[in-house]
């Protein structure tokens, strides 16, 4: 067997391109270059205070943020990205590395999307890139639909009375003695209940338009919080329609008073109560209501689908945000990749 020389790379490359590369298509749509500012901003020490100039340059920043999108497409942890990017000719060209070039290694991911968490940077990035969106004729069209969908993380086995001192913001004595398990417990996650089955981990509300289905806001909360309570925090007038859609959920007096002053009109489901069901008239508005409202499930069941669906393996909600934020990222990037071969079709 032969050693595989320059042009042999060259031409597994374009037999990779030939059968429809979704990288390429990622990143002539996606303007990785505009996050630079932003990320370097964070992750770099500034000059003044480098002690001194020796020492390795560090990896480029939009190496490693593209890096992370790759984790996010397909579900890998640090040290599987780090392989797969060694081992995959078309992850080391979305890299744009060479051959030659250092693949970031484990660790360093780990280290950087850690300083784009605590610094809150996912969610800005992912306005960054919402504007670009806008800029390429995807305005928010249709109406808006809100709705909210469970995250799991993996469940900790703790006793009753852990869990009690952990929801009252406390910290168990035993945990407090063995700090490297109390490194490993998710002080931050909940548990709740849906359609009878309990979950534990956190919770994603999203804003997406009926149109092109793109997430225009998100919001990470622990699973507990009851999803109506993200509901005005969510909603913009950024839609060219004022309809705003959710399930029954988010209806309520409070809820309606503020649509109607903000001038949105809801298209929210009306719900029964005990021993007053819901007229014909009322269910045939919810079934209308319902053709365009269930149109935010397809962002949800596209998320579900896509490699490991939609857990996250992290401790602590500033973990669990960076994750599930890259989460609604990449989806819009997808999305986009999708809207784009559309309208070139």
């Amino acid at each position: 067997m032969g050693q595989l020389g320059f042009f042999d790379a060259d031409k597994r490359l374009a037999a990779i391109s030939a059968k429809g590369d979704p990288l390429e298509m990622i990143d002539r749509v996606v303007p990785f270059e505009s996050f630079r500012t932003e990320i370097e901003a964070v992750v770099l020490t500034p000059a003044e205070d480098k002690k001194s100039s020796a020492g390795r340059k560090p990896i480029d920043v939009i190496v490693m943020f593209r890096m992370l999108v790759l984790q996010s497409l397909y579900n890998l942890s640090d040290e599987q990205v780090e392989y797969q990017v060694s081992d995959r000719m078309s992850f080391t060209r979305f890299l744009r590395l060479g051959i030659e070039d250092r693949v970031p290694d484990g660790t360093t991911l780990w280290l950087f999307r850690e300083a784009l968490g605590k610094a809150g940077l996912i969610e800005k990035l992912f306005k960054r890139f919402s504007r670009h969106l806008e800029a390429k004729g995807y305005i928010a069209r249709g109406g808006q639909m809100v709705d909210a969908t469970i995250v799991s993380v993996p469940k900790q086995r703790n006793s009753r009375e852990e869990n009690e001192a952990v929801k009252a913001g406390k910290t168990p004595k035993e945990w407090r003695k063995n700090p490297a398990k109390n490194r490993q417990k998710d002080k931050d996650a909940r548990w709740t209940k849906k359609h009878g089955k309990s979950f534990y981990g956190y919770k994603n509300h999203v804003n997406a338009d009926a149109k092109h289905k793109l997430i225009r806001h998100y919001e990470v909360t622990d699973a507990s919080v009851h999803d109506s309570r993200k509901f005005n925090g969510l909603l913009n007038k950024s839609n060219t329609s004022a309809d705003v859609y959710a399930d029954s959920a988010y209806r309520s007096a409070a809820a309606e008073a503020k649509l109607k002053a903000r001038g949105l009109r809801s298209r929210v489901h009306q719900r029964a109560s005990r021993n007053h069901a819901l007229s014909k008239a009322q269910e045939n508005a919810n079934h209308k209501k319902s053709k365009v409202r269930a149109r935010v499930e397809h962002v949800f069941g596209a998320q579900q689908i896509s490699p490991g669906g939609r857990i996250v393996r992290t401790i602590g909600i500033v973990r669990a945000k960076a994750k599930i934020g890259l989460q609604n990222f990449v989806y819009n990037i997808r999305r986009l990749v999708t809207l784009e071969r559309m309208a070139a079709a």
